[in-house]
C-alpha cells in the first residue's frame, strides 16, 4: 500500500506548492482537487493548461495522483442541480488523461436539499435508488467515453448507505468501470469494538474484488470524525481486512488540518 493525502488539506492555488506540502509531510500520492487550482472543486470550465500544470506539478514533485474528486449530488431532489453536476463531472472527465489520473470520485448523493453529506429520509426509498441508478448510467457513459474509471464511496448519509447497498449497485449496474472507495470510518458511528471489527470485515469481504481506493479517517468515541489515529477505529485490523481481501493499492487520508499530516503518515506507516 502506498500512502496518500487529500490535497486539499495543504492551503493555497499553486499545484506545485501543494504538491511539496504533502511530500513534505510523507504522502507520495494525493486524491486532487480542482480548488487547488485556484478552481470550484466542480468547475465550469478547466483550461488544457491548468490540467497540464498539474500533471506537471505532479512529476516535479514525485507525487502520484491517485484520484480526482468529482462529487456532487446525484440524487438531489431538485434535477436541475443534477443536471449541472452531470455537466460538470464531464469537463472533468475530459481533463483527466491530461492530469494524470483515472479515477474520479463520486457522492451517491442524498434527498437533502442542502447538505450533500446529511441524511435525509427518503435515502431509503425506491424513488431515490431509481434516481441513483439512472443518474449512475450517465456518469458510466461519461466514463466509458474517457476511458475511466468512477469510485463510490459508501457513507451513512447517503443513499448507498453500506457495503450491501453498494454491491447491490455494482450488481444492478454491471460495469467494470464502477469501483469502491472504501472508507471504515463512514460504515460505523459509536459501536462496540467488536462490532466494529465485525462490520469491516464483512464488508471488506463483500466489496473486496471492487476495492479502487481506501480512505483514512478516524472516529471518536462519540461518533465524531477525526483524523486517523486520534479515534477508536482499529487501525491494525483495518489494514489487516483490506490485505486479506487482496488490496494493495493507494490508502488516502482525509480528515486532519495541515498541521497533522506529518503525524498522520507517521501513524499509517506503522499501522502498514
Amino acid at each position: 500500500m502506498r500512502l496518500g493525502i487529500f490535497a486539499k488539506t495543504f492551503d493555497g492555488t499553486d499545484p506545485s506548492l501543494v504538491f511539496s506540502a504533502a511530500r513534505a509531510s510523507g504522502f507520495s500520492m494525493v486524491q486532487y482537487n480542482m480548488a487547488c487550482s485556484g478552481l470550484a472543486s466542480m468547475p465550469d470550465e478547466i483550461s488544457p493548461q491548468i490540467a497540464t500544470a498539474v500533471n506537471y506539478a505532479a512529476k516535479l514533485n514525485g507525487i502520484e495522483i491517485a484520484a480526482l474528486s468529482a462529487t456532487y449530488n446525484m440524487v438531489h431532489p431538485d434535477v436541475t442541480v443534477r443536471k449541472l453536476g452531470l455537466q460538470r463531472l464531464e469537463i472533468m472527465a475530459a481533463r483527466c488523461a491530461a492530469m494524470g489520473t483515472s479515477l474520479l470520485t463520486l457522492c451517491t448523493g442524498t434527498r437533502h436539499a442542502t447538505g450533500q453529506w446529511q441524511w435525509h429520509s427518503e435515502n431509503n426509498s425506491p424513488e431515490a435508488w431509481r434516481d441513483l441508478v439512472s443518474e449512475m448510467a450517465k456518469a458510466l457513459t461519461i466514463a466509458e467515453r474517457y476511458n475511466l474509471v468512477l469510485g463510490i464511496e459508501p457513507e451513512l448519509a447517503n443513499v448507498v448507505n453500506s457495503a450491501v447497498k453498494a454491491k447491490l449497485l455494482i450488481d444492478e449496474m454491471q460495469s467494470p468501470r464502477l469501483k469502491i472507495i472504501f472508507d471504515a470510518a463512514n460504515l460505523f458511528e459509536s459501536v462496540s469494538l467488536e462490532e466494529q471489527k465485525s462490520i469491516i470485515s464483512s464488508s471488506v469481504e463483500l466489496l473486496a474484488e471492487n476495492i479502487a481506493m481506501a480512505h483514512a479517517k478516524d472516529r471518536k468515541i462519540d461518533g465524531s470524525f477525526t483524523a486517523a489515529g486520534q479515534g477508536c477505529l482499529d487501525y491494525r485490523h483495518y489494514i489487516s481486512c483490506l490485505r486479506s481481501g487482496g488490496f494493495n493499492g493507494a490508502l488516502i487520508t482525509h480528515g486532519l488540518t495541515a498541521s497533522e499530516a506529518e503525524q498522520v503518515a507517521q501513524f499509517l506507516n506503522s499501522q502498514i
